[in-house]
């Protein structure tokens, strides 16, 4: 998956002046630039493009509500029972005292913190499930990244090896850890977090964030062993789980949101299958030819079988994206908007957030950078190898 800092949207002195309606000289020009803080200014001009963008927002929902909305049945991507439809407050009632209250749905949600030095690369990871009968457990794997592995025959020759290496690896990473330690936070607590919601969870409901089938899972992150578990897993989830939901919290699929902003309090949206969404990873990826076979033979079987939609739990919140399995996508968003409505104000399934408040609390930053900070001043009380400041992002 491309790095959130490679921002591919924005592609020359155009596409910035149509963005932010000055041109970027404009922008580099530091007589324009504000001196100081001044609150009122500042207030009055966000009050003003905040309110300007609002009322065109407004005018483009009425739009897309009336004209677009209907023809959502008929794409040329649409799946069996595309369409919008409306969850009663009878239907999620239900929900709630049938599968909610009951413990009958887990959620599942991962976090991973790093601590990174010249002699050593230290990442946690950590996953908790939980429902509202309780917590139904924390796992957690600890990875430790040494670069000195080897026994020094030949100090020199191999000290200067290894000053090269570090070089080539910052100047082809400068603004990120490297490969491995993305690894290690994005494609393995990505798999954990699915492995543990399709294998460990006894609740009949599972709730997952972002997309089921993941980029990097799909791919692999460039390693064969990862996709072979990732396409082995996922296999299972879709085959025998099949009841889960997963909701996203990002500003993904920008337009496919904008559809979803025209829907009102309780209705939800069936938009397409995964089947362009797995094709444009094969055409974009370089596999080598086995890892190419077994992703293409998975996309081909599993993709059509989970559909993403949309639903507004309530008109003061913004629409959320969901996946769920074709057999089940009008229960799934029950699930999730049902869930979601306990929190009006944010339309977001109260459990995936119980769920990072519980990783955060368990294996949260603080913590482990405790623990990293008392190791290091018992194994070197000079602290030279501690890198106690924190840079700039």
């Amino acid at each position: 998956m491309a790095d959130p800092l490679d921002d591919g949207e924005l592609a020359g002195d155009g596409d910035f002046l149509a963005s932010f309606g000055e041109t970027l000289l404009q922008t580099l020009d530091l007589g324009r630039w504000a001196h100081g803080l001044d609150l009122e200014d500042i207030m009055r001009t966000f009050r003003e493009q905040i309110g300007g963008a609002m009322r065109k927002e407004d005018v483009l929902r009425a739009a897309v509500r009336q004209e677009l909305l209907p023809l959502l049945k008929t794409g040329p991507h649409a799946p069996k029972g595309a369409g919008v439809y409306h969850a009663t407050e009878a239907q999620l009632r239900a929900v709630h005292d049938g599968y909610l209250f009951r413990g009958n749905v887990e959620a599942v949600n991962g976090r991973a913190v790093s601590h990174d030095t010249l002699a050593l690369g230290i990442t946690q990871l950590g996953i908790a499930a939980v429902g509202y009968g309780g917590s139904s457990g924390t796992f957690s794997q600890r990875l430790f990244r040494k670069e000195v592995t080897f026994q020094m025959d030949d100090p020199f020759k191999q000290a200067r090896e290894y000053i090269e290496q570090r070089e080539v690896r910052s100047r082809k990473a400068p603004r990120n850890k490297d490969s491995l330690s993305r690894l290690a936070t994005r494609g393995i607590r990505t798999y954990a977090e699915r492995a543990i919601l399709a294998e460990r969870l006894q609740a009949e409901w599972r709730i997952g964030m972002g997309n089921p089938l993941a980029y990097e899972l799909i791919t692999g992150s460039g390693y064969r062993t990862l996709l072979d578990a990732s396409l082995e897993m996922l296999a299972n989830l879709i085959d025998r789980q099949q009841k889960f939901v997963f909701v996203t919290d990002k500003l993904e699929h920008r337009g496919f949101l904008t559809l979803g902003h025209s829907l009102d309090t309780g209705e939800y949206a069936i938009l397409e299958t995964l089947e362009s969404y797995g094709q444009e990873i094969l055409e974009g990826w370089r596999y080598d030819d086995e890892g190419l076979a077994k992703a293409s033979r998975f996309v081909q079987r599993y993709c059509p079988q989970v559909v993403m939609g949309l639903y507004r739990a309530s008109n003061n919140s913004p629409p959320r994206l969901f996946y769920a399995h074709q057999e089940h996508v009008h229960f799934a968003v029950r699930i999730a908007m049902a869930d979601s409505i306990l929190r009006p104000e944010q339309g977001y399934p109260m459990l995936l957030d119980v769920a990072s408040m519980t990783c955060h609390s368990v294996f949260g930053e603080d913590g482990f950078q405790g623990l990293v900070q008392d190791a290091y001043a018992q194994a070197d009380p000079s602290l030279q190898y501690l890198n106690v400041r924190k840079m700039r992002r």
